[in-house]
């Protein structure tokens, strides 16, 4: 065979051969393209998910409770959601396709953010008062334990239905004294507002005595029973991007802002910053990588969300979280 044959034979091979196939999975956030969301983004435009044969795209949510059914459904094959609401919708859907697979929010961000001025520093202060708390916000679902671990009775607070959009300007006028939400998301959104940061009080919950984990990354268990590779490739470059985040938090919010070019750049990274410091980067995933979770302190949360909410059968906490699928090749390791 002469060189231009083999040349012309060599093309039609390589025409020929099949493109390898990536798999789709659209991802569902828990809320708007934010700060904290930027390691998502950066681990799409660094390659990491093409790298696993993944296409993926990434939807905003209106709450941390919001992937949950779009994820249960398979209207999206994986979604980032509140752990604790997953147990409560699983108790009230038995059978539902829907597991956790790896914890992001090691600590939880649940939160009651107040302002100083208007009376509240500390749970007591809470009496009394008007609380603003959108319905479908994961820290209002998880107020009873807080009420509980502290003390407070609810019914001396006046509790104002509010939605996400209305929640921090709500406060910043002073029509609120509080509101529940996200640390990192409330405190920014009242310094963009205008309110003065030493008149901001944040009571994080897991300081008070709930003993919970926060967001995870959920998939659809019959997808991941079908696709488990994919599955573990998605979370090896989940992995990815936050470690990249929080070695160069810059570089992660510049892949936000290309999503969201009206947002404020200094702050979201300062978003990302205290999600970081405060919510993913623990003592215990310094010590044992991200992702996993201590079973012991699993079954803790359990017994403190009986405490509040009767589970119509005794929960089983293989339901609510399965490791398997995390990749084991040390790409979870932060630092």
């Amino acid at each position: 065979m002469s060189f231009y044959k083999s040349i012309i034979a060599l093309a039609a091979t390589m025409v020929a051969a099949p493109a390898v196939a990536e798999t789709e999975m659209p991802f569902a956030l828990d809320w708007k393209f934010e700060g904290p969301s930027a390691p998502y983004f950066h681990a799409l435009d660094a390659g990491y998910f093409a790298e696993e044969e993944l296409a993926v795209t990434i939807a905003e949510g209106a709450g941390s409770l919001d992937a949950i059914p779009k994820v249960a459904t398979g209207a999206f094959p994986i979604g980032f959601a509140d752990i604790n609401s997953l147990m409560r919708f699983l108790d009230q859907n038995p059978g539902a396709p829907v597991t956790a697979v790896m914890m992001v929010y090691d600590k939880p961000p649940f939160a009651i953010v107040g302002r100083k001025s208007l009376g509240v520093e500390a749970p007591e202060d809470l009496a009394g008062k008007v609380l603003g708390a959108p319905p479908p916000d994961g820290a209002w679902a998880q107020f009873p334990i807080f009420a509980a671990a502290t003390g407070i009775d609810p019914s001396d607070i006046t509790v104002e239905p509010v939605g996400f959009p209305t929640r921090e300007p709500m406060l910043a006028e002073g029509e609120v004294a509080a509101v529940t939400g996200f640390s990192f998301s409330s405190t920014l959104n009242l310094k963009r507002l205008g309110v003065p940061e030493d008149d901001i009080s944040v009571l994080l919950m897991a300081d008070y005595g709930v003993d919970l984990y926060g967001n995870a990354i959920i998939v659809n268990t019959d997808f991941a029973a079908a696709n488990p590779q994919a599955v573990t490739g998605f979370l090896r470059a989940v992995g990815k991007g936050w470690k990249d985040a929080i070695a160069a938090p810059e570089t992660a919010i510049e892949a936000l802002m290309e999503r969201n070019p009206a947002a404020d750049a200094a702050l979201e990274t300062e978003r990302l910053g205290m999600a970081i410091s405060a919510n993913v980067l623990t003592d215990y995933v310094q010590a044992n990588g991200m992702g996993g979770i201590d079973p012991d302190r699993l079954s803790s949360a359990i017994e403190q969300t009986k405490t509040i909410y009767e589970f119509q059968a005794e929960p089983d906490a293989a339901l609510f979280f399965d490791g398997s699928y995390l990749p084991d090749d040390g790409s979870l390791t932060l630092q």
